[in-house]
């Protein structure tokens, strides 16, 4: 597989003579967006155009006799491919990979040109377009590109699924059907643990003493299975051992309940749109884990990156994905084509073994038998080793599948956090699993006074203590991770969903701290409130939840022990917020100093202040300070946050910033920010140099701070 991100060329506007390269066009490099967008009142007509792409292929003479196809990861919505003018194949979905073979057309030793046409208008020919979507769905070559150089029998696809039995079930299609096969399984550790040669297409390999893939210890093993006729091709697959089931109970890893704490998430990006780099990628999947507690997360409403999924299976994330769509269910040409989108999916993902759900039918649409028959008959034809499921928010629906998904927005925050399972599904028999919850219901931005944002946290913990304490729900996905970019008949008057538990910058709202609280890897602890006594009717506080993983925590007032917190009304919840009553403050008084410190065996193991502070600063965190530069672009995300001299962040400074970048590492976006609750966040990419780079970000009235980066 040879990268192809480089030596691009674009045009806002396809034509003819763009294709036949007589035309001057912009230089770009992939994952690339059509235009850079804006954070707020973003639009479809931002990105609605069919728009080219180009570049030159120098193919050496060495290819003679060889296959050699195109591969483009991600194309947003229809692409056409164009080799020395000549049409070779199309592809008619934005979330999945598509290959074109480029052979017949290619003179080797010689210079080629390659184009593609992209047509990224909203067409009502192919999911999930035909009605509304609540996401902007963005345009561009969006994903990397590739050229892949085969022998000509060569290795199609390679199949691999091991439950924990310690057998692991090969399926190998050839381009044809000479050759020998010699496939080893490798452990984590590098060793060779079993061994196949011959020439089946279809055999199981014994390995003994099978380290299990689970969210503690995510052991990865490869499967690399080479085919020798004449010329030798190779492919290298990585899997885990693990079974994972949907049961009436709940869902099973290992044989063990796993409750799924999990959200949904999109896969875009401010100003860049979907066009993110494997670092970007890779970096939600660790947020998701080790900044938010989830076990499991929804791939909402399509295929995503494989980078993203990869490193779900290096983190130990169970992943529900499901094809493209929005409630609309086509003509049976469009039918056809979300058919086709289930094939693709399963047939590109399969091998991860974080996915331990199949999405099979159109997120939140109406039962439609016929159509949803062939989705699961492909689905389990494809994939006999997982089950299949289907998001409606309808109860008593048709269940083809093997799960009861299930959109509950149900909540509304004075009643029970979730339906029971028997006013729901049709089949007691068959796993329950709440794929969104909360979102719409409650919209809160980072900017909201506190007691709302402290609400949003309160219903998702109403939602996951109830689900959790039933004993019927497998889990619940929470919508969502973050704010969005959405079409004018959703979201705020700026075309933003503020449904995420953190802002599009990934920055926490109070909501984050409630899911961060339910994990241990790391000390936990967050205010409901600033205890700031204006932003409450007659001064009184009210009721504050503390969200922890402590034991307790002791509340300190002007430096006196006020009172012990450690009961929670969420009885089911690993780590239940703890309220108090905070009383009030007289108008016009001393503003108290709260203190609270978080005690857990013993220990205080974390510590918040909350008092009124004008002393405000900037604070970073990069995902990354060490770039690479090579075949492709590398960036990292800073995320920006204005403090308080007790280090909390400032939620009502809505303050400008100026970004500068020096040396080899350029903006993903504006050079002008503005902090949005107090936080905010710019993208840094490569440029092709390596070297020592620099971002500034200032403001008036504040100390400048310069993050560093290093470009190799």
């Amino acid at each position: 597989m040879i990268s192809l991100c480089n030596g691009w060329e674009f045009d806002y506007n396809w034509s003819e003579e763009f294709a036949r390269f007589e035309t001057v066009a912009e230089s770009v490099r992939l994952p690339h967006n059509v235009k850079e967008l804006p954070l707020h009142c973003s639009s479809p007509s931002d990105y609605e155009t069919v728009c080219g792409y180009r570049r030159i292929i120098d193919a050496p003479a060495d290819w003679a006799g060889k296959r050699v196809f195109l591969q483009l990861d991600g194309a947003a919505h229809i692409a056409t491919v164009f080799l020395n003018g000549k049409e070779l194949g199309s592809h008619r979905c934005g979330y999945t990979a598509f290959r074109t073979e480029l052979t017949e057309e290619l003179k080797t030793g010689s210079r080629n040109e390659l184009a593609v046409k992209l047509d990224c208008t909203e067409n009502k020919d192919i999911p999930p377009f035909g009605f509304v979507i609540d996401y902007l769905t963005y345009g561009g070559l969006y994903r990397e590109a590739w050229l892949d150089v085969r022998p000509e029998n060569h290795i199609e696809d390679l199949f691999v699924y091991a439950s924990d039995d310690e057998i692991v079930r090969c399926r190998v299609k050839t381009s044809e059907t000479g050759g020998s096969l010699e496939v080893r399984i490798v452990s984590p550790e590098g060793e060779t643990v079993g061994l196949y040669t011959g020439n089946e297409r279809c055999f199981d390999i014994p390995v003994e003493n099978a380290k299990l893939w689970d969210v503690d210890n995510p052991n990865i093993y490869s499967c690399k299975a080479v085919l020798t006729d004449g010329e030798t091709d190779e492919k290298t697959e990585r899997f885990g051992f693990r079974r994972a089931e949907f049961k009436a109970d709940g869902f099973y890893l290992n044989g063990k309940k796993l409750f799924l704490r999990g959200l949904n998430r999109h896969q875009c990006y401010p100003y860049i749109g979907y066009a993110a780099p494997e670092r970007l990628q890779r970096q939600d999947a660790y947020i998701l884990k080790h900044e938010l507690g989830c076990t499991a997360v929804r791939t909402s409403h399509y295929p995503q990156s494989q980078y993203f999924i990869d490193e779900c299976d290096r983190e130990g994330l169970p992943v529900f994905t499901e094809i493209p769509g929005w409630q609309h269910i086509g003509d049976l040409s469009w039918q056809d084509q979300a058919v086709e989108n289930v094939r693709e999916m399963i047939e590109q993902y399969r091998n991860h073994p974080s996915i331990v759900l199949w999405g099979v039918r159109i997120n939140e649409s109406q039962d439609n038998d016929p159509f949803y028959r062939r989705t699961n008959r492909l689905a389990r034809e494809l994939d006999p080793s997982r089950q299949t499921g289907g998001v409606r928010y309808i109860t008593k629906s048709s269940l083809l599948e093997d799960v009861y998904t299930f959109n509950d927005f149900s909540h509304n925050g004075e009643n029970g956090g979730v339906l029971r399972k028997y006013d729901v599904t049709p089949d007691m028999s068959k796993g329950f699993l709440i794929s969104e919850h909360s979102g719409h219901m409650f919209p809160t931005k980072a900017f909201d006074p506190w007691l709302k944002r402290q609400q949003q946290a309160i219903r998702h913990a109403t939602v996951l203590n109830d689900a959790m304490a039933d004993n019927e729900h497998a889990g619940c996905f929470g919508w969502c991770m973050f704010d969005y970019a959405t079409h004018r008949d959703f979201g705020s008057g700026d075309r933003i969903c503020y449904h995420g538990v953190t802002d599009a910058f990934r920055n926490p709202k109070t909501a984050a701290a409630l899911y961060a609280s339910q994990g241990d890897e790391s000390a936990v602890l967050e205010t409901g409130s600033p205890m700031a006594i204006g932003d409450y009717s007659a001064t009184e506080v009210g009721t504050v939840y503390l969200f922890t993983n402590a034991d307790k925590v002791l509340v300190y007032r002007d430096g006196v022990l006020d009172r012990e917190v450690s009961e929670t009304p969420f009885k089911a919840l690993p780590h239940g917020p703890l309220p108090f009553e905070a009383g009030v403050n007289d108008w016009g008084g001393q503003s108290a100093v709260w203190r609270f410190d978080a005690v857990k065996d013993g220990e205080v193991v974390s510590s918040v202040t909350r008092s009124p502070s004008a002393e405000l600063h900037i604070e970073t965190d990069l995902s990354c300070i060490a770039l690479t530069e090579g075949d492709k672009y590398d960036a990292s995300a800073v995320r920006i946050q204005i403090k308080d001299k007790n280090g909390c962040t400032a939620s009502y400074a809505q303050i400008p910033l100026k970004i500068e970048a020096e040396g080899p590492v350029r903006l993903l976006g504006p050079d002008i920010v503005t902090a949005e609750g107090g936080m905010t966040g710019v993208y840094i990419g490569t440029t092709g140099e390596k070297g020592a780079g620099s971002v500034k970000i200032s403001s008036l009235g504040f100390e400048s701070v310069t993050v560093r980066f290093i470009v190799n």
